[in-house]
């Protein structure tokens, strides 16, 4: 069941990486500036995201006690909670995107991402309250858990794309820090692999 927790976490972390990639185009410097000061604070916060996914997964294979997962999972999701807020810090602090409805973009995506950071440290209070003397009662929290984590990744691609639009699409995807680095990795292998 923990499997579950990591593979739905793991998508949570590339769809931030994703949703705020894009390809070419040209664009304003004010946009690209923006698109920078969010995109220099992102990548730090996906590897962070990352390093909690690959936390429930070393926690959710072998034997692990449920005293472990609880610990795991716990320190992961506080991890998830503090990315989200950090990006949503991120986003806030860059100001109104330079474009049509800047403001509103940029207020829709803040709140959306600090409603993200709260429903991970819900998740966090969640896992703490689950009773590890009980491995039955224990794996049934853990399923409901993973629903959860399924709604917000649903929560996460809404709250992001409205981001990923025209001009800040284009700016955000020459960004560096706003590229998915297992993309990256997977197109490299992949180039490597045709040669």
């Amino acid at each position: 069941m923990n499997k579950k927790l990591a593979v739905t976490l793991s998508g949570c972390a590339t769809l931030v990486a994703l949703t705020l990639s894009a390809c070419g185009g040209d664009s304003g410097d004010d946009t690209d500036e923006w698109a920078r000061n969010v995109c220099e604070q992102l990548q730090p916060q996906v590897e962070r995201i990352e390093a909690a996914n690959a936390a429930i997964t070393e926690a959710s294979e072998g034997n692990r006690s449920p005293e472990e997962v609880q610990e795991a999972d716990s320190t992961a999701f506080q991890d998830v909670s503090d990315a989200y807020a950090a990006l949503a810090d991120a986003v806030d602090q860059a100001g109104d995107p330079p474009v049509d409805n800047g403001a509103e973009l940029r207020e829709n995506a803040v709140g959306a991402l600090r409603g993200l950071s709260d429903s991970y440290a819900e998740l966090k209070q969640d896992i703490d309250g689950l009773d590890t003397s009980d491995q039955g009662e224990f794996a049934e929290g853990l399923r409901g858990i993973a629903d959860q984590l399924q709604e917000l990744g649903q929560s996460g691609d809404e709250a992001l794309s409205e981001l990923q639009t025209g001009e800040l699409q284009e700016a955000m995807g020459r960004q560096e820090g706003c590229r998915s680095p297992s993309a990256s990795a997977s197109a490299s292998a992949s180039a490597s692999e045709g040669e």
